[in-house]
């Protein structure tokens, strides 16, 4: 069966170390709280959570030759995600991150996967809407994609409006979403984004909610109450409720809710979804 949505981009082995607070830059011992294992990417988060909701979802990531590999694609296909894995040689993508209560995060990259050439047109047969997240893998299939004639969806994380490597994907893409960490501004840089020629952009705010700009103007939502067990995947969970509920022909401020509910799912969860809880328990 052909996926409605394809999804191209990072999945990583990432290891979560749970923090009173972040550490200070200085020398110092620090004692975690809790340390996790599990897998990361936003890629993958946005995949699982489309799942989740039950669309059709096909991933086309990068891994390498170690166990971190197996890891990740053992993770993935017991989560129901059609996979196009593409080996190269040396290390998968790893991350270490420090998180808080609070939210906040430093993520450090232990390894990257080198990269493995365009991929084919082929994976992108049958699909609807295609998801391109900021990867050198989505970058080479961006040409392809804008081929296809499918909707195209991207997610610029952090963008502060003028960084050169998130361009491509956002002057090609008409659905744009965005967080507020990169930018004091995020209201001029959606702005901005819609005279480029989005025809929807979303911006989330964390616990304050999330903020959508189209040509019929601006929608707001708040962020759903919930009891955090973890912050991972929760933008990602977001994207892909509002993705669902957009394909749905629901209204932009009913798929902002329904963004805000599908983030609570990974809110509750130790790992990017909830669909890995009994079948990758935390360790």
């Amino acid at each position: 069966m052909e996926p409605q949505v394809v999804v191209a981009g990072p999945a990583s082995w990432n290891t979560l170390v749970r923090l009173d607070r972040l550490p200070e830059p200085r020398p110092q011992t620090v004692f975690a709280r809790e340390t996790v294992r599990t897998l990361g990417g936003t890629s993958a988060g946005k995949a699982l959570h489309l799942a989740d909701l039950g669309m059709r979802v096909r991933l086309v990531t990068t891994v390498g030759t170690d166990a971190e590999a197996d890891l990740v694609l053992g993770a993935l296909d017991r989560g129901g995600i059609e996979l196009v894995a593409r080996r190269t040689d040396g290390p998968t993508e790893q991350h270490l991150n420090l998180m808080t209560d609070a939210g906040e995060r430093v993520s450090i990259y232990l390894a990257t996967a080198e990269p493995a050439g365009p991929p084919s047109a082929e994976v992108l047969a049958g699909a609807g809407h295609v998801v391109l997240d900021l990867s050198t893998a989505g970058l080479e299939l961006l040409p392809a994609a804008r081929a296809s004639g499918a909707t195209l969806w991207t997610d610029l994380h952090d963008y502060d409006g003028v960084a050169e490597f998130h361009r491509p994907f956002a002057d090609a893409c008409s659905h744009v979403f965005l967080n507020d960490d990169g930018t004091p501004d995020h209201r001029a840089v959606m702005e901005g984004l819609l005279a480029r020629g989005a025809t929807t952009v979303v911006c989330t705010l964390g616990a304050r909610g999330a903020v959508a700009l189209t040509a019929d103007g601006w929608s707001t939502c708040p962020a759903e109450p919930v009891d955090v067990v973890d912050t991972n995947g929760a933008g990602d969970a977001f994207f892909a409720g509002f993705l669902v509920a957009h394909l749905r022909g629901e209204s932009t401020t009913a798929c902002l809710h329904a963004g805000a509910r599908q983030a609570v799912r990974a809110l509750r969860s130790r790992h990017l979804s909830p669909l890995l809880d009994e079948v990758h328990p935390a360790g």
